[in-house]
């Protein structure tokens, strides 16, 4: 994740599978293999699936211990995928882009949020429906994403000069206290917290206006994909279960993440919206034929697009769905 919730500062149907064709016998049968998912933030419900998959002992149905690590503004993903401490991690595509870039073996296995939850968040005494309405506009943000406004103008034919961009913490109140117009955040963090006091906010997702790049993707290193595949492709079929039942019962993964962290200083009214309001971006018609964390040649196409407009130029190869494809075979 991004910003002072986020790394960087913002800067289904799968509850049937077994074990058959994993290379990996039930737990019953022998001592779990102990592997760790990186997760790419401080634990919330936004990995809500995965603590079910942990709780449920769905990956101890397949001959795994799994140890989730939360990530932090401290404790980035990469290291640790790289160095084969976390089998896999979550990141996102820009950030895997620029690790490739400077040589880390990484693949995308999976894509968990089939829209990128980048979003412009306004008013509705001063909305912003539409990037077209940002001409003219103020908007609080890290100068740090200013490749991300532009790419959206890009996109959507704005002339980024007319949007006076104002630097701002990853905080609501310069929106409330009308010092800015609007906000970049996610769709799931800065309006949630509004929405949690009782403040309306409008959400321009801006996956809706072309900016398509993957995010809290699976990555792993291509040794891993060859040396440990029956254990990656075990992990995503565990995950698929978990975010089964976290599309299912979203509030009783929201009460989950409260019980197992209760030290995480969360509390459970925003838990239970963000949980809502992830499901929209997590979940598609891909999704529901083809399973959790699915992606297309096309939707890899388009990413590579939108990364080219951040400066970051990648080729298909970047993401493998092989594994994916193994984890839903059965």
């Amino acid at each position: 994740m991004i910003g002072l919730t986020r790394r960087g500062f913002i800067a289904a149907g799968a509850a049937a599978m077994g074990t058959a064709g994993l290379g990996l016998r039930p737990a019953a049968a022998q001592a779990a293999t102990d592997v760790a998912l990186q997760l790419s933030w401080l634990h919330s419900v936004q990995f809500g699936g995965s603590y079910i998959a942990q709780s449920k002992g769905y990956w101890t149905e397949l001959g795994l211990n799994v140890a989730l690590v939360p990530g932090g503004p401290n404790a980035p993903v990469e290291p640790p995928v790289v160095s084969g401490q976390a089998l896999v991690g979550i990141s996102a595509a820009d950030y895997t882009a620029a690790a490739v870039a400077q040589g880390a073996p990484f693949r995308i296995v999976s894509v968990a949020m089939q829209k990128n939850p980048f979003a412009i968040a306004s008013l509705p005494a001063n909305p912003v429906n539409t990037p077209a309405d940002l001409a003219g506009k103020k908007i609080g943000m890290a100068l740090a994403n200013t490749p991300v406004l532009q790419a959206l103008c890009t996109l959507n034919n704005v002339d980024i000069t007319q949007i006076q961009i104002v630097p701002t913490q990853y905080d609501a109140a310069p929106l409330m206290a009308g010092e800015v117009d609007c906000l970049l955040c996610w769709a799931t963090d800065l309006p949630v917290a509004m929405a949690v006091k009782g403040i309306d906010a409008v959400t321009m997702l801006m996956a809706d206006h072309g900016y398509a790049v993957h995010s809290q993707t699976y990555i792993a290193t291509i040794d891993s994909i060859a040396t440990r595949r029956a254990e990656i492709v075990a992990l995503l079929r565990g995950e698929a279960r978990g975010w089964g039942d976290y599309k299912a019962d979203t509030a009783a993964a929201a009460a989950l993440t409260l019980q197992m962290f209760p030290d995480a200083g969360l509390d459970l009214p925003t838990q239970v919206l963000q949980a809502e309001r992830q499901v929209p971006l997590m979940f598609s018609d891909l999704t529901d034929r083809y399973g959790f964390g699915w992606f297309t040649d096309e939707t890899v196409a388009a990413n590579i697009e939108t990364l080219a407009l951040l400066g970051r130029s990648v080729t298909p190869d970047l993401w493998d769905r092989s594994l994916l494809e193994e984890a839903y075979a059965s």
